[in-house]
């Protein structure tokens, strides 16, 4: 899979409550496999901020809230993630007058004409209507897809990390925060152009044939602790469409290096969790801190 499924489906993951109505998941339960996932630390003298790179959807069975990372977030005051997920029913209410396309021309009429067999054969696969498909922007459609996919491929779109950890931190009495909004990420395609998006789209279809493997193959590299592998995998593409790698990676990494440098400012420990991908490649987090003469450790275990 390149970056662009993988965005998808880190995308998937923030509509999730929006169409879980849609999907169920059917994820079954496998012998539990030891994952170390990469972690770094940064410090100042009375603040330590951890950043850990998860999934966004996982299959079962892996065992990675363990050691490092379940220490430093045992030792961390807060617990800091992209987003903060609204319930289903406002995140539909907000979701659906962006996404849907009552009028005009439909999506399969946007779509390159070798390229319209090709939707309507993943709309007859996923056994999801055409007709209803046809009323979505393409970038809506994008996402639809690829989530419609992902429990036939065995992952859980409820059963990413962010979910482990919001669990422990609600056990633990935790505070959560979100570096963005709902609204925020919603706007991050829903503002493309469209010839972005119908381009966006297209990726999706022809890459839905391989998604599993590459997905599988993304997930080995997140589980091994290999951030060089991922980024690879999962953002260097976006070389390749500078427009959607501008709005999705390196405009919303600087932003977060600049809340990093600004929450070293409070005493404290905090455990942040992003996507492994903005922790991965030359326009990483890490990357953008070290603008701010901030540095980032890689913790060994």
């Amino acid at each position: 899979m390149t970056w662009l499924s993988a965005r998808i489906v880190r995308m998937s993951r923030t509509l999730a409550p929006a169409l879980a109505l849609l999907f169920a998941p059917t994820a079954q339960a496998q012998a539990a496999q030891d994952a170390d996932p990469a972690l770094w630390v940064v410090r100042d003298e009375d603040t330590t901020i951890y950043l850990f790179g998860t999934i966004h959807v996982l299959k079962p069975g892996l065992s990675w809230f363990d050691e490092a990372v379940r220490d430093a977030f045992d030792k961390s005051g807060e617990l800091v993630i992209e987003m903060i997920q609204p319930d289903a029913a406002t995140a539909q209410a907000t979701l659906l007058p962006l996404a849907m396309n009552a009028s005009g021309p439909t999506l399969t009429e946007k779509l390159p004409a070798d390229k319209r067999p090709a939707i309507a054969k993943a709309a007859g696969d996923l056994r999801f209507p055409l007709a209803v498909l046809d009323r979505f922007d393409p970038w809506f459609a994008a996402i639809t897809l690829t989530m419609a996919g992902l429990p036939r491929l065995g992952y859980d779109p409820e059963s990413g990390a962010e979910q482990v950890l919001q669990a422990a931190a609600k056990a633990a009495g935790k505070p959560v925060r979100g570096l963005e909004t709902f609204e925020q990420q919603l706007g991050y395609l829903d503002g493309l152009p469209e010839p972005v998006q119908v381009r966006f789209l297209v990726s999706t279809l022809d890459e839905m044939p391989k998604m599993g493997a590459e997905l599988d193959k993304m997930v080995t590299s997140w589980a091994k602790g290999d951030p060089d592998t991922l980024a690879v995998t999962m953002n260097e593409g976006m070389r390749e469409t500078p427009e959607l790698g501008k709005v999705l990676l390196t405009d919303r990494n600087a932003r977060w290096a600049k809340w990093i440098e600004q929450r070293l400012a409070q005493p404290g420990t905090v455990f942040i969790a992003v996507g492994a991908g903005h922790l991965a490649g030359r326009d990483s987090v890490q990357a953008q801190l070290a603008k701010h003469k901030l540095r980032a450790v890689r913790i060994a275990y």
